[in-house]
């Protein structure tokens, strides 16, 4: 069960980072974009660590301060449940 759940962090988390990308891209390219509920139903199912990262790495969405704080305190927040789940399951 525990490496369920990680297989699952490490690829929502890949998952954030991604559209993280691909919505910056999109932005310069004048493009339909990815909708911010998508973004953030991306974080709270645990993406929220690559969304971060992904957003620091392409300066995306930096302005906005739901998404400058938000993200990095969800981040925490998913830090904190993975770890109380693997305590948990272990």
């Amino acid at each position: 069960m525990i490496n369920l759940l990680i297989i699952y962090f490490i690829i929502i988390n890949f998952v954030g980072f991604y559209i993280m990308k691909a919505d910056k891209e999109k932005a310069r390219k004048h493009e339909y974009r990815i909708s911010e509920k998508t973004l953030w139903l991306v974080a709270i199912v645990l993406g929220a660590i690559g969304m971060t990262l992904g957003m620091n790495a392409f300066r995306h969405k930096t302005k906005h301060l739901q998404f400058k704080f938000g993200l990095p305190f969800l981040a925490l927040a998913d830090i904190a449940l993975c770890l109380y789940l693997f305590n948990l399951l272990s």
